[in-house]
């Protein structure tokens, strides 16, 4: 029976190193196997042509500004931390007579980083790009939705009121 468990406790540990090795494993170039993030692609076109007030009042103010010369301003907006999640993995545990209790956890939170450019010409978004530690598994610069997803939210209102003028 102790032999049987023991082997049980070790195929549970196996396991669960193998899932939190395979998730923590994100590819270097994912962008031939996975799109983009939907919010993060629809704000490259809803975004283009707010104003610099406009943009200020879903994104709050940069945090750097930089003189682009004869192609404008490039704002920038920066989150140097980001959590891509969590993975939790609990053993529970395990105590046959004599033999002392055995289990445990582990807690995984793989981070990123995200920064995003808006290059302003004219007083107006002419081109949004993103950089940075920022893709999931699933999604090219997913980790950078959180910052505009505001945004986009905020230009498709101020589009419907300007259609309903």
């Amino acid at each position: 029976m102790e032999h049987h468990l023991g082997q049980v406790l070790k195929l549970v540990i196996a396991s669960a190193g193998a899932l939190l090795a395979t998730s923590c494993a994100i590819p270097t170039d994912t962008s031939t196997t996975i799109g983009e993030d939907e919010t993060v692609h629809e704000a490259r076109r809803a975004l283009v042509g707010l104003t610099e007030t406009q943009m200020r009042m879903c994104a709050g103010f940069p945090t750097a500004v930089a003189d682009a010369g004869m192609a404008g301003k490039i704002w920038t907006y920066q989150d140097p931390s980001i959590s891509r999640g969590s993975l939790n993995v609990s053993v529970p545990t395990i105590g046959i007579g004599s033999v002392p209790g055995v289990g445990g956890g582990v807690n995984v939170t793989p981070g990123g980083s995200c920064s995003t450019q808006i290059r302003m010409v004219d007083g107006r978004v002419a081109e949004i790009g993103f950089s940075g530690d920022n893709n999931t598994p699933t999604s090219l610069n997913a980790l950078c939705a959180s910052m505009i997803d505001e945004c986009v939210v905020y230009a498709r209102q101020m589009r419907r009121n300007e259609r309903r003028r």
